[in-house]
């Protein structure tokens, strides 16, 4: 009936407001899913690698202002390696050494100048210096010697200054501060491509979404 209408009036009038209908419904429903699609990817990484690693997600519109028939969204990370190392799973070994060197849960969060801790910025002032341990072929450690277990909420350990304690051993304990392996073999924990699959289908329906509620 809209049709027939528009054949009586003026027809050009009906097919740019059509038009313009469309570009809207189109950008509007891509932009949604893109919207959808990042969030989607969000809550999968922090659910996996925390807050930190989620917001690396990001999405780019086109156009970026007005609507158009071939409105896109675009999504990437700001740490693509990692994102596709956690994602496919991926072999890690050091390039600079024999060994990767993997904090231990007994080490404190931060080395030397609240930096990412390895054994080059170890806080050798507060525990004293480390000492290599083989274990065998596949693993070794870097142990923390005389350490003292502290009581209280902070816990962890502390290097012991007492003479007598160091004397006779009493109550210290050699603690390991990081594992020595030649590799790390990291295990998919994202669904990049599983979640991608599911927002981009729902794309369609989207964009109808978006011609029902600007054509009511």
């Amino acid at each position: 009936m809209r049709l027939s209408a528009a054949l009586e009036g003026d027809l050009a009038r009906y097919m740019e407001e059509e038009l313009e209908l469309a570009e809207r419904a189109v950008t509007l429903g891509v932009l949604t899913t893109g919207a959808n699609l990042k969030a989607a990817l969000k809550a999968d990484t922090e659910a996996a690698l925390g807050r930190r690693m989620g917001r690396t997600w990001r999405v780019a519109n086109y156009p970026a202002r007005g609507y158009s028939l071939e409105a896109a969204s675009f999504l990437h990370s700001k740490a693509p390696e990692l994102v596709r190392a956690f994602d496919e799973g991926a072999t890690i070994r050091s390039q600079s050494g024999r060994f990767l060197a993997v904090p231990t849960p007994a080490a404190p969060e931060k080395g030397i100048g609240r930096k990412r801790l390895t054994p080059a910025n170890f806080p050798e002032h507060r525990y004293g210096p480390l000492r290599y341990v083989y274990v065998n072929r596949r693993l070794s450690l870097l142990v923390a010697e005389n350490q003292r277990e502290r009581k209280g909420k902070r816990g962890g350990y502390v290097r012991s200054r007492s003479k007598r304690a160091l004397r006779t051993g009493y109550g210290l304990v050699s603690v390991p501060m990081f594992y020595l392996l030649p590799q790390v073999r990291l295990k998919p924990r994202l669904r990049v491509d599983e979640i991608t699959e599911a927002e981009v289908a729902k794309l369609a329906s989207n964009i109808d979404r978006a011609f029902r509620a600007l054509g009511a």
